[in-house]
């Protein structure tokens, strides 16, 4: 950038670098998605299209990002995962925030017309925030991801449940939301087997538990028919080169990617996919 006498105003941008060695999430949400779920009459308690928008929106922002290393979604929101490693933009909170949700605005709107044809977006054009947020440590970083896929369960359970009693009980919006006032999760499932017979257990796991997006590493070979995953994961070596960077990068940009709704608040995902939050010195686990 050239010198000159208004160069003095740069002195007034403050420093958002976010601390190494931190786990970084951006998780991004809708803007007003209340009003644009009743604009484009969404599906109640849950619109497939709509959660499958979101998914395929997700996955081209895992793909496009490298270093994020696994998102998780549900309803309007999706957290992205960046390695503890990763440099990307100097980890400037402000450029990750903005990159990540701008890029995921740009691929709703894009996508849109595939998951809902018949449904053509105008203005307002749905819009995401976002912000970062850094944890520490492995145990941290999954308790957060514990805690969004609790809140899926606890909304779900609780919109499938106020739901039904509006549109296949006859109730108001207001006599639902009285009459559940109080009740805990045995009684919503109650209200729904007794009431509407459903079995609250077998409604679609992308519902109950949300979504998983994260990149499958497969070797070249197949074990016993079937592609058997890598165990090297993201890890990068500590004084990588120009050319083993760049190798990792293209590894990445070729790994299969996944969506899946599996329970990642107990151990068997993460015990199945030690690489995804491996250390960038190859280990599986540890703090």
């Amino acid at each position: 950038m050239a010198n000159s006498e208004y160069g003095y105003v740069r002195n007034f941008e403050q420093g958002d670098a976010l601390p190494p060695s931190n786990w970084i999430v951006v998780r991004i949400d809708g803007r007003g998605f209340s009003k644009l779920c009743k604009k484009y009459n969404f599906e109640k308690p849950n619109d497939r299209r709509a959660l499958d928008l979101m998914n395929a929106v997700a996955t081209e922002v895992v793909r496009s990002f490298v270093d994020i290393v696994l998102a998780y979604g549900q309803s309007d929101e999706y957290s992205f995962v960046f390695h503890e490693s990763t440099g990307l933009f100097e980890r400037r909170a402000a450029k990750l925030a903005t990159s990540v949700a701008t890029a995921f605005t740009a691929e709703y709107c894009m996508q849109w017309s595939t998951f809902l044809p018949d449904q053509p977006l105008a203005r307002p054009y749905p819009t995401f925030d976002g912000r970062c947020v850094c944890y520490p440590k492995h145990s941290i970083l999954r308790d957060y991801l514990c805690w969004r896929q609790a809140d899926c369960h606890i909304n779900n359970l609780y919109n499938t449940t106020f739901w039904n009693m509006v549109l296949k009980g006859g109730m108001s919006t207001t006599e639902a939301e009285q009459a559940l006032k109080g009740t805990v999760s045995s009684d919503k499932n109650e209200i729904l087997f007794s009431r509407f017979g459903i079995n609250y257990n077998s409604e679609p796991e992308a519902y109950k538990k949300g979504t998983v997006v994260y990149r499958l590493y497969v070797k070249d070979s197949c074990v016993n028919g079937s592609l058997k995953p890598e165990n090297t994961g993201d890890k990068v070596p500590d004084t990588a080169s120009k050319t083993q960077l760049e190798k990792e990068r293209k590894r990445k940009q070729k790994a299969q990617i996944v969506i899946d709704h599996p329970d990642i608040i107990g151990d068997a995902f993460w015990t199945a996919h030690p690489y995804i939050l491996a250390s960038k010195r190859g280990q599986d686990h540890g703090e």
